[in-house]
C-alpha cells in the first residue's frame, strides 16, 4: 500500500516528498504524510487546512507531519486531533524516522521535471524569516552525490532537471574548496549531454558566481528563467530585512543577462508591508517589478513569525498590507501579459507535463494540444492567452 504524501511550499519539499513517498513505499499500513510549510502564517494555516481534509478523506490512515511547521509550530501541530505524530525535519530522509525498511526501493521520479535537493538549510539570518529554525544550518550535496542523482532521474525519462535548495546559491561553502554553484551547474552539463534542459530555483543575486552568469546567459541547455530572492525595491527596507544586496545590485545583474541573452525571464520573491514601509519604499517595491519586467511574481504579504527580530519592529495595519500585496500581484500580472502576448504565434519548444499543460524554456505555461504525451518536448505555437496560460 503506498503512502500518500501531501508536499506545501517549495521545490525543495517536493523533491524531499519524492523521496518520503519512496521510503514508505513497502509500509503496510495507511500512512498519510503531510510535509508542512512555515515560511508565512499563511503557509501554517494552510498546513493544519491540509491535515484536517486528509483526516476527513483518510480517516484510518496513520498520520504524520513533517517538514518546517513542524518544527516551527511543533506544539501546535501535535496538539491537533487529527495529527499522530511528527518527524523531524532533518530526520524526514531517513528511514529509520518512519519505521519503514533501510532497504527501500528506489525513489522513482513522478514528474517530467526532476526536482533534485542539492543545498539544504540556510546560514543567514533575515529578520523576517524562520527558515534557518526549521532547516538549520546550510549544507551541501558533493557533486559526486548530485550527478547520481541526476543520473538516476535521467535513467526514468526525466527530461529537465531543477536543482533546487533552500539558498541554493550557497551551495559549496561547506565543501572542501569553497565551490560555487556555477561549478556543479557545469559538471552536470558536461557529464550529461543528454540532459535536454537544466534549470535552477530561487537565486540570491548577490552570491551568482561568475560562471554561473556565464551560464544563465550562453548556456543553451540552462534554461532562460531567473527567479531572484529579491524581498523588496528600496534600500532602507532591505536593510531592515538584513538582506545583502540593494536594488543597484539587482537592476545591474538583470541589465547584464538580458543584454547577452534577451529572451530570458526574470522571476522574483516579493514582501508587501515589511514593518516600518512606508507610502515611498512601497512606490519603490512597485517600480521594481516594471524596471526588471518581473514575469514570475511571488508575492508575500508580510506576517509577523515566531522568534524573528522583525516580529519586534513597528507594524503596518493587516488592511494596508493586504493592499500593497494586491497592488504588487496587479503590477506583476500587467508585465506579466504583456510579456505573454508577445509571444503569440511565435513557435515555443514546450516540456509535456501530466496535466495537459507545460513550461517553455523561459517558464511560460503553455496549455497544450491533444495527445502529446508527458515527457515529449513538443514545438507548439500559441494563438490566444487563456485564463493566464498561452494556448
Amino acid at each position: 500500500m503506498s503512502a500518500e504524501v501531501i508536499s506545501l511550499g517549495c521545490r525543495l519539499n517536493i523533491s524531499e516528498s519524492e523521496r518520503i513517498r519512496a521510503l514508505l513505499a513497502s509500509e503496510p499500513r495507511e500512512t498519510v504524510v503531510v510535509n508542512s510549510c512555515a515560511v508565512t502564517s499563511e503557509a501554517v494555516r494552510q498546513t493544519r487546512q491540509a491535515i484536517r481534509r486528509a483526516r476527513r478523506e483518510r480517516p484510518d490512515a496513520r498520520l504524520l507531519v513533517t517538514g518546517c511547521a513542524a518544527e516551527i509550530e511543533r506544539e501546535q501541530l501535535a496538539s491537533m486531533p487529527e495529527v499522530d505524530g511528527l518527524v523531524p525535519n532533518a530526520a524526514k530522509l531517513d528511514a529509520r524516522a518512519w519505521n519503514a525498511p533501510t532497504d527501500h526501493p528506489e525513489v522513482i521520479p513522478q514528474h517530467s521535471r526532476a526536482f533534485i535537493a542539492v543545498q539544504n538549510g540556510c546560514d543567514h539570518a533575515c529578520t523576517f524569516c524562520v527558515i534557518p529554525q526549521g532547516r538549520g544550518a546550510s549544507r551541501s550535496l558533493a557533486i559526486a552525490e548530485v550527478l547520481n542523482l541526476v543520473e538516476h532521474d535521467l535513467s526514468f525519462g526525466a527530461r529537465e532537471a531543477v536543482l533546487t535548495g533552500v539558498d541554493l546559491t550557497s551551495w559549496g561553502h561547506d565543501l572542501p574548496n569553497d565551490p560555487r554553484l556555477g561549478k556543479l551547474v557545469q559538471a552536470i552539463l558536461d557529464e550529461f549531454p543528454q540532459l535536454s534542459r537544466l534549470r535552477l530555483s530561487s537565486l540570491d543575486g548577490i552570491e551568482i558566481d561568475p560562471l554561473l552568469e556565464d551560464l544563465l546567459a550562453s548556456e543553451p541547455r540552462v534554461m532562460p528563467h531567473v527567479h531572484l530572492s529579491l524581498q523588496h525595491g528600496h534600500d532602507l527596507i532591505l536593510k531592515r530585512m538584513k538582506r545583502r544586496h540593494l536594488r543597484a545590485d539587482a537592476v545591474a545583474l538583470v541589465e547584464r543577462l538580458k543584454a547577452r541573452r534577451p529572451e530570458i525571464a526574470i522571476g522574483a520573491d516579493l514582501i508587501a508591508g515589511f514593518p516600518t514601509e512606508t507610502d515611498e519604499h512601497h512606490a519603490a517595491n512597485l517600480s521594481i517589478v516594471r524596471e526588471l519586467g518581473i514575469v514570475h511574481g511571488h508575492v508575500f504579504p508580510y506576517s509577523p513569525r515566531p522568534g524573528t527580530p522583525a516580529a519586534r519592529m513597528p507594524q503596518v495595519d493587516r488592511q494596508v498590507i493586504k493592499a500593497r500585496a494586491a497592488q504588487l500581484r496587479a503590477a506583476v500580472r500587467d508585465v506579466r501579459a504583456a510579456w505573454l502576448a508577445a509571444k503569440l504565434s511565435q513557435p515555443l519548444e514546450v516540456l509535456a507535463e501530466r496535466d495537459g499543460c507545460g513550461h517553455a524554456p523561459d517558464f511560460a505555461r503553455v496549455r497544450l494540444p491533444n495527445g502529446v504525451a508527458p515527457g515529449t518536448i513538443a514545438t507548439v505555437t500559441p494563438t490566444a492567452i487563456e485564463e493566464g496560460l498561452l494556448a
